[in-house]
Protein backbone atom coordinates (compact mmCIF):
# COMPACT_ATOMS: atom_id res chain seq x y z
CA UNK A 1 0.00 0.00 0.00
CA UNK A 2 1.70 3.50 -1.04
CA UNK A 3 1.04 5.29 2.20
CA UNK A 4 2.13 8.57 2.95
CA UNK A 5 1.94 10.94 5.97
CA UNK A 6 1.60 14.90 4.86
CA UNK A 7 2.42 17.09 7.79
CA UNK A 8 1.36 20.83 8.01
CA UNK A 9 3.30 22.33 10.82
CA UNK A 10 2.85 26.09 12.79
CA UNK A 11 4.61 27.01 15.66
CA UNK A 12 1.97 25.93 18.31
CA UNK A 13 0.17 23.45 16.28
CA UNK A 14 0.75 21.15 13.32
CA UNK A 15 -1.98 19.23 11.31
CA UNK A 16 -1.61 15.66 9.77
CA UNK A 17 -3.16 13.62 7.30
CA UNK A 18 -2.99 9.57 6.45
CA UNK A 19 -3.34 8.99 2.74
CA UNK A 20 -3.88 5.84 0.67
CA UNK A 21 -2.23 7.09 -2.49
CA UNK A 22 -3.45 3.71 -4.50
CA UNK A 23 -6.74 5.45 -4.32
CA UNK A 24 -5.73 8.87 -3.20
CA UNK A 25 -8.25 8.45 0.13
CA UNK A 26 -7.59 9.81 3.15
CA UNK A 27 -7.28 7.26 6.34
CA UNK A 28 -6.75 9.37 9.06
CA UNK A 29 -6.33 13.23 9.91
CA UNK A 30 -5.90 15.35 13.24
CA UNK A 31 -4.66 18.28 14.57
CA UNK A 32 -2.59 18.89 17.60
CA UNK A 33 -2.64 22.15 18.91
CA UNK A 34 -1.48 24.45 21.85
CA UNK A 35 1.95 23.23 21.58
CA UNK A 36 4.23 24.66 24.39
CA UNK A 37 1.30 25.60 26.62
CA UNK A 38 -0.08 23.93 30.14
CA UNK A 39 -2.60 22.41 28.92
CA UNK A 40 -2.78 20.67 25.40
CA UNK A 41 -5.00 19.02 22.68
CA UNK A 42 -4.68 16.76 19.55
CA UNK A 43 -8.04 15.76 17.67
CA UNK A 44 -7.84 12.80 15.91
CA UNK A 45 -10.17 11.20 13.28
CA UNK A 46 -10.29 7.63 11.45
CA UNK A 47 -12.22 7.81 8.42
CA UNK A 48 -14.35 4.92 8.19
CA UNK A 49 -15.89 1.86 6.30
CA UNK A 50 -18.54 2.26 4.11
CA UNK A 51 -21.85 1.94 5.95
CA UNK A 52 -24.46 -0.38 3.60
CA UNK A 53 -21.96 -0.27 0.45
CA UNK A 54 -24.73 -1.76 -1.79
CA UNK A 55 -27.41 0.84 -0.97
CA UNK A 56 -28.26 3.86 -3.09
CA UNK A 57 -26.09 6.54 -1.18
CA UNK A 58 -23.34 4.48 0.94
CA UNK A 59 -22.24 6.81 3.99
CA UNK A 60 -18.74 7.12 5.23
CA UNK A 61 -18.79 7.11 9.07
CA UNK A 62 -15.00 9.12 10.74
CA UNK A 63 -14.79 9.17 14.55
CA UNK A 64 -12.64 11.35 15.65
CA UNK A 65 -11.29 11.09 19.57
CA UNK A 66 -9.50 13.42 22.17
CA UNK A 67 -6.26 13.43 23.99
CA UNK A 68 -5.52 16.33 26.30
CA UNK A 69 -2.41 16.73 28.21
CA UNK A 70 0.98 19.04 28.29
CA UNK A 71 2.68 18.63 25.35
CA UNK A 72 5.90 21.17 25.52
CA UNK A 73 6.88 20.66 22.16
CA UNK A 74 6.79 19.32 18.77
CA UNK A 75 8.61 16.01 19.32
CA UNK A 76 6.32 15.36 22.33
CA UNK A 77 3.49 16.05 19.81
CA UNK A 78 4.33 13.37 17.74
CA UNK A 79 4.76 11.20 20.49
CA UNK A 80 1.00 12.08 20.82
CA UNK A 81 0.63 11.59 17.96
CA UNK A 82 1.59 8.14 17.52
CA UNK A 83 -0.29 7.16 20.42
CA UNK A 84 -3.54 7.96 18.94
CA UNK A 85 -2.58 5.84 15.99
CA UNK A 86 -2.07 3.53 18.09
CA UNK A 87 -4.91 3.75 20.32
CA UNK A 88 -8.13 4.49 17.16
CA UNK A 89 -6.27 3.24 14.44
CA UNK A 90 -5.23 3.12 12.00
CA UNK A 91 -2.74 0.70 12.76
CA UNK A 92 0.73 2.24 11.49
CA UNK A 93 2.40 -1.50 11.27
CA UNK A 94 -0.57 -2.35 8.79
CA UNK A 95 -0.58 1.02 7.09
CA UNK A 96 2.92 2.24 7.30
CA UNK A 97 4.17 5.83 5.59
CA UNK A 98 6.54 5.01 2.95
CA UNK A 99 7.31 8.91 3.24
CA UNK A 100 6.40 11.63 4.90
CA UNK A 101 5.51 14.85 3.21
CA UNK A 102 5.98 18.41 4.85
CA UNK A 103 4.21 21.87 3.52
CA UNK A 104 6.83 24.33 3.95
CA UNK A 105 6.43 28.17 3.12
CA UNK A 106 9.04 29.57 1.66
CA UNK A 107 11.65 28.55 -0.67
CA UNK A 108 12.70 31.36 -1.69
CA UNK A 109 14.92 31.07 -5.42
CA UNK A 110 16.36 27.63 -3.99
CA UNK A 111 13.73 25.56 -4.41
CA UNK A 112 11.46 24.81 -7.12
CA UNK A 113 9.98 21.53 -7.05
CA UNK A 114 9.37 18.81 -4.27
CA UNK A 115 12.77 18.22 -2.47
CA UNK A 116 14.28 15.40 -0.22
CA UNK A 117 15.11 16.49 3.00
CA UNK A 118 18.77 16.17 4.09
CA UNK A 119 20.65 18.33 6.60
CA UNK A 120 21.56 20.83 3.79
CA UNK A 121 17.84 21.28 2.98
CA UNK A 122 17.36 21.76 6.29
CA UNK A 123 19.72 24.36 6.70
CA UNK A 124 18.44 26.07 3.70
CA UNK A 125 14.91 26.23 5.40
CA UNK A 126 16.09 27.77 8.61
CA UNK A 127 18.65 30.07 6.47
CA UNK A 128 14.87 31.02 4.17
CA UNK A 129 13.14 31.95 8.01
CA UNK A 130 14.16 35.37 7.27
CA UNK A 131 11.95 35.77 4.51
CA UNK A 132 9.85 33.99 6.71
CA UNK A 133 9.88 34.64 10.20
CA UNK A 134 6.60 33.40 11.05
CA UNK A 135 6.41 30.09 9.26
CA UNK A 136 9.52 28.62 8.41
CA UNK A 137 11.05 28.07 11.63
CA UNK A 138 7.49 26.02 12.43
CA UNK A 139 7.85 24.12 9.53
CA UNK A 140 11.00 23.22 10.49
CA UNK A 141 10.54 22.16 13.97
CA UNK A 142 7.70 19.62 12.70
CA UNK A 143 10.62 18.34 9.99
CA UNK A 144 12.81 17.28 12.49
CA UNK A 145 10.41 16.14 15.02
CA UNK A 146 8.82 13.88 12.33
CA UNK A 147 12.48 12.55 11.26
CA UNK A 148 12.53 11.18 15.13
CA UNK A 149 9.41 10.13 15.13
CA UNK A 150 9.84 7.99 11.81
CA UNK A 151 13.07 7.76 11.27
CA UNK A 152 13.37 5.05 8.42
CA UNK A 153 11.34 6.93 5.36
CA UNK A 154 12.02 9.74 3.15
CA UNK A 155 11.12 13.36 4.33
CA UNK A 156 10.11 15.46 1.48
CA UNK A 157 9.39 19.77 1.54
CA UNK A 158 6.67 20.65 -0.59
CA UNK A 159 6.77 24.49 -0.83
CA UNK A 160 4.21 26.91 -1.21
CA UNK A 161 6.66 29.04 -3.86
CA UNK A 162 7.62 26.52 -5.93
CA UNK A 163 4.93 26.88 -8.26
CA UNK A 164 5.34 30.63 -8.56
CA UNK A 165 9.02 29.56 -9.66
CA UNK A 166 8.13 29.79 -13.40
CA UNK A 167 7.52 33.19 -13.10
CA UNK A 168 9.57 35.45 -15.42
CA UNK A 169 11.91 38.09 -14.36
CA UNK A 170 9.65 41.42 -15.55
CA UNK A 171 6.87 39.65 -13.26
CA UNK A 172 8.99 38.76 -9.79
CA UNK A 173 10.88 42.09 -9.92
CA UNK A 174 10.33 45.19 -7.79
CA UNK A 175 11.39 48.49 -9.23
CA UNK A 176 14.13 49.14 -6.39
CA UNK A 177 17.45 49.74 -6.17
CA UNK A 178 18.63 46.17 -8.18
CA UNK A 179 21.79 45.70 -5.67
CA UNK A 180 19.92 46.63 -2.33
CA UNK A 181 17.26 43.81 -4.01
CA UNK A 182 19.70 41.02 -4.29
CA UNK A 183 22.01 41.57 -1.47
CA UNK A 184 18.26 41.15 0.18
CA UNK A 185 16.79 38.72 -1.28
CA UNK A 186 13.77 41.08 -2.01
CA UNK A 187 11.34 39.93 -5.10
CA UNK A 188 7.96 38.54 -5.49
CA UNK A 189 8.05 34.40 -4.50
CA UNK A 190 4.40 33.89 -4.06
CA UNK A 191 2.16 31.58 -2.45
CA UNK A 192 -0.48 29.13 -2.03
CA UNK A 193 1.34 27.49 -4.82
CA UNK A 194 0.31 24.22 -3.50
CA UNK A 195 -3.26 25.00 -4.20
CA UNK A 196 -2.97 27.12 -7.38
CA UNK A 197 -1.40 23.71 -9.36
CA UNK A 198 -3.99 21.68 -7.94
CA UNK A 199 -6.77 23.50 -8.51
CA UNK A 200 -5.43 24.46 -12.01
CA UNK A 201 -4.94 20.73 -12.66
CA UNK A 202 -7.98 20.00 -11.16
CA UNK A 203 -10.37 21.91 -13.65
CA UNK A 204 -8.25 20.79 -16.90
CA UNK A 205 -9.19 17.26 -15.90
CA UNK A 206 -12.55 18.04 -15.26
CA UNK A 207 -12.98 20.03 -18.56
CA UNK A 208 -11.53 17.18 -20.07
CA UNK A 209 -8.80 19.77 -22.13
CA UNK A 210 -4.89 19.46 -21.84
CA UNK A 211 -3.40 22.09 -19.27
CA UNK A 212 -1.13 22.82 -21.74
CA UNK A 213 -3.94 24.62 -23.84
CA UNK A 214 -5.51 26.31 -20.99
CA UNK A 215 -4.80 30.07 -20.01
CA UNK A 216 -6.38 29.99 -16.58
CA UNK A 217 -7.07 32.78 -13.74
CA UNK A 218 -7.35 30.82 -10.31
CA UNK A 219 -8.78 32.58 -6.94
CA UNK A 220 -7.93 31.22 -3.96
CA UNK A 221 -10.02 33.30 -1.81
CA UNK A 222 -9.65 32.39 2.68
CA UNK A 223 -8.94 33.94 5.11
CA UNK A 224 -5.72 34.53 3.17
CA UNK A 225 -6.43 35.10 -0.20
CA UNK A 226 -4.23 35.16 -3.38
CA UNK A 227 -4.74 35.30 -7.16
CA UNK A 228 -2.83 33.62 -9.84
CA UNK A 229 -2.69 33.55 -14.05
CA UNK A 230 -1.70 30.24 -15.29
CA UNK A 231 -0.54 29.87 -18.97
CA UNK A 232 -0.41 25.82 -20.09
CA UNK A 233 0.62 25.05 -16.28
CA UNK A 234 2.42 27.22 -15.37
CA UNK A 235 2.46 30.24 -12.77
CA UNK A 236 2.86 34.08 -14.71
CA UNK A 237 1.51 36.42 -12.36
CA UNK A 238 0.27 35.79 -8.87
CA UNK A 239 -0.85 38.61 -6.00
CA UNK A 240 0.96 38.00 -3.00
CA UNK A 241 5.25 38.86 -3.50
CA UNK A 242 8.32 38.81 -0.50
CA UNK A 243 4.97 37.73 1.82
CA UNK A 244 1.90 37.25 1.68
CA UNK A 245 0.89 40.46 2.45
CA UNK A 246 0.83 41.76 -1.18
CA UNK A 247 -2.27 41.78 -3.33
CA UNK A 248 -5.95 40.84 -2.18
CA UNK A 249 -8.30 42.14 0.43
CA UNK A 250 -8.16 39.23 3.31
CA UNK A 251 -9.26 38.54 6.22
CA UNK A 252 -6.93 40.40 8.32
CA UNK A 253 -4.30 41.57 6.10
CA UNK A 254 -4.26 44.72 3.72
CA UNK A 255 -3.48 43.46 0.55
CA UNK A 256 -2.11 46.01 -1.78
CA UNK A 257 -1.15 49.58 -0.34
CA UNK A 258 0.67 52.67 -0.64
CA UNK A 259 4.36 52.26 0.33
CA UNK A 260 3.89 56.01 1.80
CA UNK A 261 1.34 54.85 3.74
CA UNK A 262 3.67 52.88 6.16
CA UNK A 263 6.45 56.37 5.91
CA UNK A 264 3.43 58.50 7.37
CA UNK A 265 2.02 56.42 10.09
CA UNK A 266 5.44 56.03 11.37
CA UNK A 267 6.01 59.62 11.34
CA UNK A 268 2.83 61.44 12.12
CA UNK A 269 1.11 58.35 14.23
CA UNK A 270 4.52 57.26 16.11
CA UNK A 271 4.34 53.49 14.98
CA UNK A 272 7.26 51.66 15.31
CA UNK A 273 7.66 48.81 12.52
CA UNK A 274 6.54 46.27 14.72
CA UNK A 275 3.50 48.06 15.22
CA UNK A 276 2.93 48.55 11.53
CA UNK A 277 3.87 44.74 11.41
CA UNK A 278 0.89 44.08 13.51
CA UNK A 279 -1.10 46.49 11.69
CA UNK A 280 -1.08 45.26 8.71
CA UNK A 281 -0.88 41.65 9.29
CA UNK A 282 -3.75 41.16 12.20
CA UNK A 283 -5.96 44.25 12.09
CA UNK A 284 -6.64 45.24 8.61
CA UNK A 285 -8.54 43.84 5.78
CA UNK A 286 -12.22 43.32 6.47
CA UNK A 287 -10.97 42.93 9.99
CA UNK A 288 -9.99 46.56 9.98
CA UNK A 289 -12.47 48.02 7.73
CA UNK A 290 -15.51 46.21 9.18
CA UNK A 291 -14.55 44.77 12.85
CA UNK A 292 -15.46 41.11 11.14
CA UNK A 293 -12.72 38.80 9.36
CA UNK A 294 -15.23 36.32 8.75
CA UNK A 295 -17.17 36.47 4.80
CA UNK A 296 -20.05 35.12 6.39
CA UNK A 297 -20.72 37.53 9.21
CA UNK A 298 -19.63 40.54 6.87
CA UNK A 299 -22.09 39.96 4.00
CA UNK A 300 -24.51 38.88 7.35
CA UNK A 301 -23.79 42.86 8.39
CA UNK A 302 -24.34 43.86 4.67
CA UNK A 303 -27.98 42.14 4.85
CA UNK A 304 -28.20 44.08 8.05
CA UNK A 305 -28.10 47.28 6.32
CA UNK A 306 -24.54 48.10 7.84
CA UNK A 307 -22.40 50.61 6.07
CA UNK A 308 -19.05 50.19 7.35
CA UNK A 309 -19.59 46.34 6.46
CA UNK A 310 -20.83 46.97 3.10
CA UNK A 311 -17.95 49.63 2.24
CA UNK A 312 -15.52 46.38 3.46
CA UNK A 313 -17.24 44.17 0.93
CA UNK A 314 -17.13 46.60 -2.30
CA UNK A 315 -12.97 47.40 -1.45
CA UNK A 316 -12.99 43.46 -1.31
CA UNK A 317 -14.99 43.00 -4.58
CA UNK A 318 -12.72 45.85 -6.60
CA UNK A 319 -9.68 44.39 -5.65
CA UNK A 320 -10.96 41.18 -7.17
CA UNK A 321 -12.17 42.68 -10.10
CA UNK A 322 -8.95 44.80 -10.35
CA UNK A 323 -6.95 41.58 -10.81
CA UNK A 324 -8.93 39.75 -12.94
CA UNK A 325 -8.47 42.97 -16.09
CA UNK A 326 -4.52 43.01 -15.06
CA UNK A 327 -4.47 39.03 -15.72
CA UNK A 328 -6.94 38.73 -18.54
CA UNK A 329 -4.33 41.58 -20.08
CA UNK A 330 -1.14 39.77 -18.89
CA UNK A 331 -2.75 36.03 -20.36
CA UNK A 332 -4.63 37.79 -23.03
CA UNK A 333 -7.88 36.86 -22.41
CA UNK A 334 -8.79 33.75 -20.42
CA UNK A 335 -10.06 30.06 -21.02
CA UNK A 336 -10.93 28.97 -17.31
CA UNK A 337 -11.93 30.73 -14.04
CA UNK A 338 -12.04 28.87 -10.75
CA UNK A 339 -12.90 30.09 -7.54
CA UNK A 340 -11.08 27.98 -4.50
CA UNK A 341 -10.82 28.15 -0.25
CA UNK A 342 -13.30 28.49 1.62
CA UNK A 343 -15.04 31.72 0.69
CA UNK A 344 -13.93 31.15 -2.86
CA UNK A 345 -16.33 27.47 -2.59
CA UNK A 346 -18.86 28.65 -0.64
CA UNK A 347 -19.65 32.90 -1.04
CA UNK A 348 -21.89 33.02 -4.56
CA UNK A 349 -22.12 36.72 -4.02
CA UNK A 350 -18.37 36.80 -3.92
CA UNK A 351 -18.12 34.98 -6.93
CA UNK A 352 -21.38 36.87 -8.99
CA UNK A 353 -19.54 39.57 -8.01
CA UNK A 354 -16.71 39.36 -8.93
CA UNK A 355 -16.94 38.43 -12.46
CA UNK A 356 -20.07 40.51 -13.04
CA UNK A 357 -17.98 42.82 -14.98
CA UNK A 358 -16.54 40.43 -17.40
CA UNK A 359 -19.27 40.21 -20.18
CA UNK A 360 -17.20 41.79 -22.41
CA UNK A 361 -14.90 39.02 -22.05
CA UNK A 362 -17.00 36.18 -22.45
CA UNK A 363 -18.06 35.39 -18.59
CA UNK A 364 -21.37 34.84 -18.18
CA UNK A 365 -22.19 33.29 -15.11
CA UNK A 366 -25.65 31.08 -14.54
CA UNK A 367 -27.44 31.97 -11.39
CA UNK A 368 -29.02 28.93 -10.72
CA UNK A 369 -25.47 26.89 -11.04
CA UNK A 370 -23.80 29.65 -9.02
CA UNK A 371 -26.09 29.40 -5.45
CA UNK A 372 -26.60 26.28 -5.99
CA UNK A 373 -24.49 24.07 -3.17
CA UNK A 374 -22.04 21.13 -3.93
CA UNK A 375 -19.30 19.68 -2.50
CA UNK A 376 -16.94 18.68 -5.97
CA UNK A 377 -15.92 20.39 -8.81
CA UNK A 378 -18.62 22.14 -10.63
CA UNK A 379 -19.49 24.79 -13.26
CA UNK A 380 -21.61 28.03 -12.66
CA UNK A 381 -20.90 29.30 -15.81
CA UNK A 382 -23.96 29.42 -18.26
CA UNK A 383 -23.73 27.23 -21.43
CA UNK A 384 -23.46 30.26 -23.55
CA UNK A 385 -20.37 31.65 -22.16
CA UNK A 386 -17.37 31.31 -23.58
CA UNK A 387 -14.98 31.17 -20.58
CA UNK A 388 -15.89 28.48 -18.25
CA UNK A 389 -16.12 29.28 -14.61
CA UNK A 390 -15.43 26.97 -11.84
CA UNK A 391 -15.68 26.12 -8.20
CA UNK A 392 -12.82 23.49 -7.75
CA UNK A 393 -12.27 22.33 -4.09
CA UNK A 394 -8.40 22.36 -3.21
CA UNK A 395 -6.70 19.83 -1.40
CA UNK A 396 -3.60 21.23 -0.48
CA UNK A 397 -2.55 18.04 1.56
CA UNK A 398 -3.51 15.57 -1.81
CA UNK A 399 -1.23 17.80 -3.30
CA UNK A 400 1.26 17.36 -1.07
CA UNK A 401 1.25 13.87 -1.26
CA UNK A 402 1.86 13.20 -4.76
CA UNK A 403 4.52 15.25 -4.93
CA UNK A 404 6.19 13.58 -2.11
CA UNK A 405 5.33 10.22 -3.55
CA UNK A 406 7.02 11.52 -6.87
CA UNK A 407 10.17 11.96 -5.12
CA UNK A 408 9.88 9.20 -2.75
CA UNK A 409 8.83 6.48 -4.86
Amino acid sequence: MSVVLVVNSGSSSFKYQLLDMAQERVLASGLVERIGEPSGVAKHTVVGALTDPDGPAPAVTDATSTIEREIPDHTAGFAVMLEAFAAYGPSLQERAPMAVGHRVVHGGARFFAPTLITPLVEINIDELSVLAPLHNPANLAGIVAAKKAFPDVPHVAVFDTAFHQSLAPAAYTYAIDRELAEAHRIRRYGFHGTSHKFVSESAAQFLGRPLAELRQIVFHLGNGASVTAIEGGRSVETSMGLTPLEGLVMGTRSGDLDPAVLLQLARRADLSIGDLDALLNKRSGLLGLAGVSDMRDLTARCDAGDPAAQLAFDVYVHRLRAYAGAYLAQLGGVDVISFTAGVGENAARVRAEAVATLGFAGVELDPERNEARGRGIRRISSDASRVEVLVVPTNEELEIARQTLSVAS
